[in-house]
């Protein structure tokens, strides 16, 4: 099964460098895992309804209520610098001419 993917392939794909002993390892673990979902595929599903979760949920809400919050001063008192009620950074873009 391991000529069905090219590991150097993936690997270049993922943006990864693997080592020898790695490839080897990463063969081993797809062909498992392809071996796998083969056994998956081979099963009936016809009268089984899809599923998102194993458990049924429920969405639980509540109203919403405006109350009063420090989180933007308790933020801002760690500001090197501020202005008003925000952070105060040094520019950074200059415009070119």
């Amino acid at each position: 099964m391991a000529e069905e993917f090219n590991i150097d392939a993936l690997a270049a794909l993922s943006r990864i460098r693997l080592e020898p002993a790695e490839k080897a390892k990463l063969a081993k673990d797809l062909e498992k895992i392809l071996g796998y979902v083969k056994e998956l595929a081979a099963l009936d599903t016809k009268n089984v309804e899809p599923t998102t979760h194993a458990l049924p949920l429920e969405n639980v809400f509540r109203p919403d209520e405006v109350k009063p919050s420090k989180v933007r001063d308790q933020v801002l008192d760690h500001a090197p610098k501020r202005e008003g009620s925000f952070f105060k950074v040094p520019k950074v873009i200059e415009r070119e001419e």
